[in-house]
């Protein structure tokens, strides 16, 4: 089983920027993809960043296309952490930020094939 815990929401000004943090805990191999999904009040989960955990220089991330080059997901493998770099945000990023993770996954760009979710971290853009 694969634990995860988010940290680094807040409250920021549109403009301003925000770096969450994932620290995953268990059974995690390089088998797993790990990812962000977010909710918004009244919204469905939505997919944000998904990124393929080994150790190697280079692997395969996935944007969903809102983000337009804003938000940069990256991998700490040491340290078995997973960031979300997010910048220029806006009023419409403000959500619950979920890490998530899978190793049965066909299409990261559905929320409803992880299988494993931290708690989520509030992100809140002011305007």
């Amino acid at each position: 089983q694969v634990h995860l815990v988010e940290s680094g929401g807040g409250l920021v000004p549109a403009g301003g920027s925000l770096k969450l943090t994932c620290a995953a805990s268990g059974r995690i191999d390089d088998t797993y993809v790990l990812g962000w999904v977010r909710q918004a009040p009244g919204k469905e989960r939505e997919f944000v960043a998904a990124i393929k955990w080994n150790a190697e220089e280079e692997h395969w991330s996935n944007y969903a296309k809102f983000m337009k080059g804003r938000f940069t997901i990256s991998q700490d493998y040491a340290n078995n952490k997973v960031h979300l770099q997010m910048n220029s945000l806006k009023p419409e990023d403000t959500a619950v930020y979920y890490c998530v993770a899978s190793n049965s996954i066909t299409d990261v760009t559905q929320p409803s094939q992880y299988t494993n979710w931290g708690q989520g971290t509030q992100v809140a853009v002011s305007s």
